[in-house]
């Protein structure tokens, strides 16, 4: 019996247990195609990423003997549909059984299911073997609670899969020690040169050119930096537990006008397309620290750590928990538009400027980079979610929907009214100052709310608190700021939201 096995682009997992024993009677199949390149415009680094990764996991399964069809987004029978490819392979071919793995973005799962639901062969569906959860674990465990708070879900995953525990208690007495992780990097400590692979893509960039593909983002180079397979990913994480580690906690949230990187592990972009597990890293991280714990404080290891099991596996339990509602949720009815500095980085505000020009350059930013600068702006000036969803969906070379849209609509822009962040992440210049030093040069003042030098972020942030008051004054998180707003002499609030006013109006002018 013949089966025809489909991988998707984000599905490079070499470890699978698809590839262990005979393959004599399996057709795997990849396909480039317009359908994914076009329901967002992505950075052009990001195309390029994910069609070098996919061609390097076909050549490895090829070179272990499978069977392999592969649609190039030129070659002449690519249909550019997922399903169109599909039926005509099954036909082609004649294929007997049809086996996938679970899609993780809502969309792509939804329209296998209703592919399969046409065919008049068997069809299966596998897991990822990639999660520690599945898909619906988190809501199991959030079963009949109010709330469900990361730090809960966060602190069972320790329990449940013996990572920094000791005796049934968290190693080092902490669960969390998340007030040790943002300090401003101020340069004492150096950063080791950036680990850059030489993927030559030039043959994938020539192809994006010809058949015309509308892309965002700069890529002034045909080496591709980032891992594209297990054996580079491995090195990637060799080299961050070597000479990042060390100090990926203390900085995890700092940022700074001449690093993009900091001490982050760059490892997303693989991780994200599966060509690396969240086990094997935290595995590693674990193995390579037990061993050098004189030099590395457990802050730094469990910093990183809470990011995989913890944020990273809550964040894809709440996409399937919510999803399809929570994609149009809009909950502080915000309905402005997104600028036009957005795609070029020409802004007087220092912080964007660094952290779109940033993005535009190489398809990245950190979290807070994305959460406290861009996030924090969109919301203040009350963006329509869905446009700041379409950007950062496409921006980023590790941006797949199932961990963008909750970090996005949840956390950063508050738009599904508290599921995900218990209260909006919004910050005054202050935030901004404290953590970077993107306000050292900027044309504006941080200190200043009004006044053409003031900061932007300073009267925006005021005028949101007012502005959604109704929504979010009886938030307990937001009492003290609240308080504050409330004792405001109201001619500088008044003046105050006339700049604010002219800001959200005329983004682009400053």
């Amino acid at each position: 019996m013949k089966t025809l096995r489909l991988i998707l682009g984000d599905q490079l997992n070499s470890k699978h247990s698809w590839f262990n024993g005979d393959q004599s009677n399996y057709v795997y199949c990849f396909f480039e195609m317009r359908q994914e390149t076009d329901y967002v415009k992505h950075h052009l680094q990001k195309v390029i990423g994910f069609f070098a990764a996919m061609r390097e996991f076909s050549k490895e399964l090829q070179a272990n003997g499978c069977d392999v069809v592969y649609y190039n987004l030129d070659t002449k029978e690519n249909t550019q549909n997922l399903s169109d490819n599909l039926n005509q392979l099954v036909k082609a071919l004649d294929i007997e059984n049809f086996e996938y793995q679970e899609p993780d973005e809502y969309r792509l799962d939804q329209q296998l299911v209703t592919f399969c639901k046409t065919l008049s062969i068997k069809s299966k569906v596998y897991s990822t073997e990639h999660f520690y959860t599945k898909r619906q674990d988190l809501t199991a465990f959030f079963k009949d609670k109010k709330q469900w708070i990361m730090e809960s879900f966060y602190r069972d995953m320790r329990k449940k899969h013996d990572v920094l525990m000791v005796a049934g208690q968290p190693e080092g007495g902490k669960w969390n020690y998340d007030k040790s992780n943002r300090n401003k990097w101020k340069e004492k400590e150096s950063i080791p040169e950036f680990k850059a692979f030489k993927n030559d893509v030039s043959e994938i960039l020539s192809v994006i050119k010809s058949e015309k593909i509308e892309t965002i983002g700069h890529f002034n180079s045909k080496y591709f930096e980032y891992p594209i397979n297990r054996k580079q990913a491995l090195e990637q994480l060799k080299y961050f537990c070597e000479h990042l580690l060390i100090h990926f906690g203390d900085y995890q949230d700092a940022m700074h006008t001449e690093q993009v990187y900091l001490f982050h592990s760059r490892l997303s972009f693989a991780m994200n397309c599966k060509i690396i597990s969240p086990k094997a890293i935290v595995k590693t991280v674990l193995n390579y620290w037990r061993k050098h714990g004189d030099d590395i404080n457990i802050s730094q290891v469990e910093g990183f750590i809470r990011q995989i099991i913890g944020w990273r596996e809550y964040m894809r339990g709440m996409y399937w928990a919510l999803m399809p509602e929570y994609k149009t949720l809009n909950y502080l009815e915000n309905t402005s538009t997104l600028p036009d500095f957005f795609w070029t980085g020409d802004t007087k505000m220092n912080c964007l400027k660094s952290a779109i020009t940033n993005s535009l350059d190489n398809g990245y930013a950190h979290h807070i980079q994305r959460l406290m600068i861009t996030g924090n702006y969109a919301l203040l000036t009350q963006i329509n979610p869905d446009e700041v969803d379409a950007w950062y969906l496409g921006i980023y070379v590790d941006a797949v929907e199932w961990v963008q849209l909750p970090n996005t609509r949840g956390m950063s822009q508050f738009a599904d009214g508290g599921k995900i962040a218990t209260k909006p992440y919004v910050s005054s210049g202050s935030y901004i100052n404290k953590m970077s030093n993107y306000c050292d040069d900027c044309y504006y003042n941080k200190k200043e709310k009004i006044g053409e030098r003031a900061c932007p972020f300073n009267s925006l942030y005021w005028n949101f608190l007012d502005d959604k008051r109704e929504k979010l004054n009886t938030n307990f998180r937001m009492k003290m700021m609240y308080s504050l707003l409330n004792k405001m002499n109201p001619e500088d609030l008044h003046n105050i939201k006339l700049r604010a006013s002219d800001i959200i109006k005329n983004p682009d002018n400053y």
